[in-house]
């Protein structure tokens, strides 16, 4: 990892450390990054996204460093010059490279505390090897997640939940999904191969040889054919939707089925369903602002589908009737299965946030459920590792149901995990992101 060649290293560290202050003052890290300087977003993402995996062990070496707090836009800086100079196998820079650009950027964010940051710095360089070991016997220094969510997955996975903290600190893989309408997986990846990039078809049958594994992410802009719709950018969990979707065999839609996407936005199990089939498929959101981001895609990938603004539990809204041959809820979730993917949200999340979110996901299924034809299925999924928003979720709704009102499918994934003796997936260990799909029959 190097600066921009626009930017010194000095200016991405202040304007990181700004980033880092945000989200813990609550506010996500993509809409942070949006706002920064458009030459700068690359790499604010990717030192910042560094930072907040390490926000835990940088915290708790700061309180050991200087155990008076400084004030907090000081704090914000030294923290993420700590969290850079953690030992990794591959540092983003040499330490002298990193405190002098540190103090760089003191001098112009806080000038009088330059030196405080260049002192504890030299500090945590000269005993390191003594203060990682200290910062490790801590939950927090060790696992770089909230106490409460680390419990969590040691009640839900209790053989697991080491290997699943460890995942979530890794950067993510970048999977492609190749439109179906266009070009076959197959072939994308020789056309990358072409273009410079190495990548790996991933052979599940349930990702029907469209998704492709590229060795090493890039810019969408170098994607060949991107622009003109013939690839997008999806993790494997999450293409998993379609073929859950679309069925098999007695439960195989048909052409012109009625589909119903609940829970929209930013779109991409929409558009991989009409990639894949000709549908009548109804895609709602909550928020209208969110809207716009499907129609682009739509756009793009050439497709077509009716959009809209609604609550998909205020059903006397915006249901017109007719009934669906099947219903996707991707319900809003903690997103704890993607945390590697977006690492504020650890931090962002609070424990009593689930008790929220799991009364909508219960809310979304009750007023859904009627509107599914008898015959039809209807696919639950989260992007979860809680248990309490995936297959207990299931369960619960499952038991207050009349007998022989619903039926889960036996084939179901169930809870996807990134680790290796995840017996839910086929793929290759942390290929995919966390998730949870249930498919529901109705007799």
């Amino acid at each position: 990892m190097t600066a921009t060649a626009s930017l010194p290293l000095s200016r991405l560290l202040d304007l990181s450390a700004d980033l880092m202050q945000g989200v813990r003052d609550g506010r996500s890290a993509t809409d942070l990054i949006g706002r920064c300087p458009p030459d700068a977003r690359a790499g604010v993402q990717a030192l910042a996204f560094d930072v907040l995996r390490r926000l835990g062990a940088a915290t708790e070496l700061r309180a050991l460093l200087a155990p008076k707090a400084p004030p907090p836009r000081v704090d914000a800086l030294l923290c993420t010059a700590l969290a850079l100079l953690w030992p990794t196998p591959s540092p983003p820079y040499p330490d002298h490279t990193l405190v002098d650009q540190a103090v760089t950027a003191a001098r112009q964010r806080t000038p009088a505390a330059a030196g405080f940051i260049n002192a504890v710095l030299r500090r945590f360089i000269r005993e390191r090897q003594a203060l990682v070991a200290a910062v490790e016997r801590t939950p927090l220094g060790a696992w770089n997640h909230p106490a409460w969510w680390i419990e969590r997955l040691r009640q839900d996975w209790p053989t697991q939940w080491q290997a699943l903290l460890r995942a979530a600190n890794q950067r993510p893989p970048m999977t492609l999904r190749v439109n179906a309408r266009r070009c076959t997986g197959a072939a994308y990846v020789q056309r990358l191969a072409a273009a410079g990039h190495a990548a790996t078809l991933l052979e599940d049958p349930a990702l029907a040889g469209q998704a492709v594994l590229l060795a090493e992410p890039c810019p969408v802009q170098q994607l060949p054919g991107f622009a003109e719709g013939e690839v997008s950018v999806q993790d494997a969990a999450a293409q998993r939707a379609a073929s859950l979707m679309l069925g098999e065999g007695e439960h195989a839609l048909g052409s012109g089925a009625r589909v119903l996407d609940a829970c929209a936005a930013p779109g991409g199990k929409t558009t991989q369903l009409l990639e894949r089939a000709d549908l009548d498929l109804l895609a709602l959101d909550s928020d209208p602002q969110r809207l716009p981001r499907i129609q682009d895609s739509l756009q793009r990938l050439q497709l077509q589908a009716e959009l809209r603004a609604a609550d998909a539990r205020e059903t006397a809204r915006w249901w017109d009737g007719r009934f669906f041959d099947a219903i996707l809820i991707d319900a809003p979730c903690s997103a704890s299965g993607i945390v590697r993917r977006h690492p504020d949200i650890r931090w962002l999340r609070r424990h009593d946030d689930l008790l929220a979110l799991t009364r909508i996901q219960s809310e979304l299924l009750w007023a859904l459920w009627p509107l599914l034809r008898p015959g039809g299925h209807l696919v639950y999924a989260t992007c979860s590792i809680f248990k309490t928003e995936g297959s207990q979720r299931i369960d619960a709704f499952l038991q207050r149901l009349p007998a022989g009102a619903a039926s889960l499918d036996p084939a179901s994934p169930g809870h996807l995990l990134p680790v290796a003796d995840n017996s839910g997936s086929t793929a290759a260990p942390a290929l995919e992101d966390g998730f949870f799909y249930a498919r529901l029959f109705k007799p």
